[in-house]
């Protein structure tokens, strides 16, 4: 065999073990994934992104903070080869929960869009509403009832809002979403105000009992009644807000309220992206950088 001849022949032997060890990552990352659902508050800074995997792999994005932050939050939680979502929600058309969904479906491949029947009449939302047509998503209102399957068990469920609420305020229409894998489920509040949140306790009552609740409002003392925090009886509860913000979120009444409650309050601020992961039975708290 000539030089020429070993030399192809080596290349061609290190290109089959590196693709067979590519191969064997990608297997048992797949396996270390089955039966487990994971949910991720993503650190961007003043705003929502929460990201969620069924057992089955499908996968949500619901908000996006207020740029491009979320994609390199992403790319510290997905693997480094997917670039596809198969649902993003806009709880509302705020520009710290919209904002970072342009990016991401100018980058990735989205299967579907769901938003709150309140569009918004900014440049962002008008933005918004172009790339869903251009990357030709299928385009979804949320309403009180509809239940996502997302696959292995896992469902989101959409509890408000119950009707057309165009012409309403932006919080005010805020998507409410319930998301149960098993025996562990998160109650997903958008940036919901407390008029909201009592007349859910007064629609769905325990049914709103889950393990993490996401505040609403970034922790506002507009958000998070005594009695949501009450019928949901949470273990954790998720600030998702920017360190030195200027709205002073989250509020000490607030903290102060969840404290009395005994419920531990985690932080983007202070924990960078806060990571759960749930076998249905529990959730575990993960650290991001042990993915």
């Amino acid at each position: 065999m000539n030089h020429k001849m070993r030399e192809k022949c080596k290349y061609a032997l290190l290109a089959f073990v590196i693709g067979c060890a590519i191969l064997i990552w990608i297997m048992v990352s797949s396996e270390s994934r089955a039966a487990v659902l994971t949910i991720a508050f993503l650190d961007v800074g003043q705003g929502d992104a929460i990201y969620i995997e069924s057992p089955s792999g499908n996968q949500v994005l619901i908000d996006g903070g207020k740029d491009a932050t979320v994609v390199r939050q992403l790319s510290g939680i997905m693997p480094y080869y997917d670039r596809s979502l198969d649902l993003l929600i806009g709880t509302h058309p705020d520009a710290d929960h919209i904002g970072g969904l342009v990016p991401i479906l100018e980058g990735f491949q989205v299967g579907a869009v769901m938003l709150s029947s309140v569009m918004g009449d900014t440049a962002l939302a008008v933005t918004l509403a172009e790339k869903i047509t251009e990357e030709y998503a299928l385009e979804i209102e949320a309403n009180r009832g509809q239940v996502v399957d997302l696959g292995g068990g896992a469902t989101l469920t959409i509890l408000f809002p119950d009707r057309n609420l165009a012409d309403a305020e932006n919080n005010l229409a805020s998507v409410v979403a319930r998301l149960d894998y098993g025996a562990t489920s998160v109650l997903l509040l958008g940036d919901t105000p407390k008029v909201i949140e009592e007349y859910l306790v007064l629609l769905d009552g325990e049914e709103l009992n889950v393990d993490i609740l996401k505040l609403g409002h970034h922790g506002s003392r507009t958000s998070t009644a005594d009695a949501m925090v009450h019928m949901s009886s949470p273990e954790y509860a998720i600030v998702s807000a920017g360190c030195g913000n200027s709205y002073g979120h989250p509020h000490k009444e607030v903290i102060e309220m969840l404290t009395s409650f005994e419920v531990k309050v985690l932080s983007t601020c202070e924990e960078g992206t806060i990571l759960f992961r749930s076998d249905g039975a529990k959730f575990k708290k993960v650290d991001p950088a042990d993915l």
